[in-house]
């Protein structure tokens, strides 16, 4: 067998064993309800928080080194100081994305905690107050 033939048969086997897994997936997953466990959520919020800030100042430890490395390459004549600045500034590039998402996962998750505390105040709230409340007394 050629290496083309029995790769197209890898490939249309595990193919297969995709669509078998898919569609063997169980109708009920067990009926579990998203829980919420606000401690659980505000560590992961607090280590977002904190790999924010290490990697603001962590992920550019490099910047200086490198720039000036990639400057004296290219002084010398080798190729290789554009491609060791077009890497840098890539790294850069990417620190400044992970900051970013960093920083949206532990925003969102504080928002997310603090909206469901004020949901929990406000229904609280709503049920005291209503004339249900008056009856189960």
């Amino acid at each position: 067998m050629s290496f083309d033939e029995e790769w197209s048969a890898a490939r249309a086997t595990a193919a297969a064993g995709v669509t078998m897994r898919l569609n063997q997936a169980p109708a009920d997953p067990g009926g579990a309800d998203l829980a919420l466990n606000q401690d659980q959520i505000g560590a992961v919020g607090s280590e977002a928080y904190k790999l924010h800030t290490r990697l603001q100042t962590d992920g550019k430890h490099a910047a200086t080194a490198t720039a000036e490395a990639a400057a004296a390459l290219t002084r010398e004549g080798f190729a290789s100081g554009a491609a060791l600045l077009k890497a840098g500034n890539l790294w850069e590039t990417q620190v400044k994305t992970l900051v970013a998402a960093c920083a949206t996962v532990s925003n969102g998750l504080n928002y997310s905690l603090s909206s469901h505390a004020k949901d929990e105040q406000q229904l609280h709230a709503d049920f005291t107050a209503s004339a249900i409340d008056k009856y189960l007394k």
